[in-house]
């Protein structure tokens, strides 16, 4: 792996490690949901320690760039997180419309008891 794109990416993981510690710290990100943004960036800093164990990975899948063999890796994390932020949408999706489906039946019983009172 070229020299010039190793620091560049560790640089890069570095600015990635201190946005997720940041957003952690201000409470924009719950712990359950970054220790998968984590567990990207310790793949990525695998990469970047084992390049050659990397490449050799790639080529046996047929990829022959290490350039070529990064984009697929990291996009396949991030389809990977795309995949669990969705099902995560989806669960407080469901949650939220038993809970609007909970606030009507309570708003209605409350008319009727008003009712019953007048």
């Amino acid at each position: 792996m070229n020299i010039y794109l190793r620091i560049t990416l560790i640089i890069a993981v570095i600015i990635y490690f201190v946005l997720i510690v940041c957003l952690l710290k201000k409470r924009r990100l719950e712990l359950k949901y970054t220790l998968l943004w984590l567990f990207g960036g310790v793949v990525m800093v695998l990469i970047l320690i084992f390049p050659d164990v990397f490449m050799l990975l790639m080529r046996k899948i047929g990829i022959v760039d290490a350039t070529n063999g990064l984009f697929a890796a990291l996009s396949f994390i991030i389809i990977i997180i795309l995949m669990s932020i969705t099902s995560i949408v989806s669960k407080l999706n469901a949650s939220l419309r038993g809970l609007t489906q909970k606030c009507a039946i309570y708003e209605k019983r409350i008319r009727e008891l008003e009712d019953k009172l007048k």
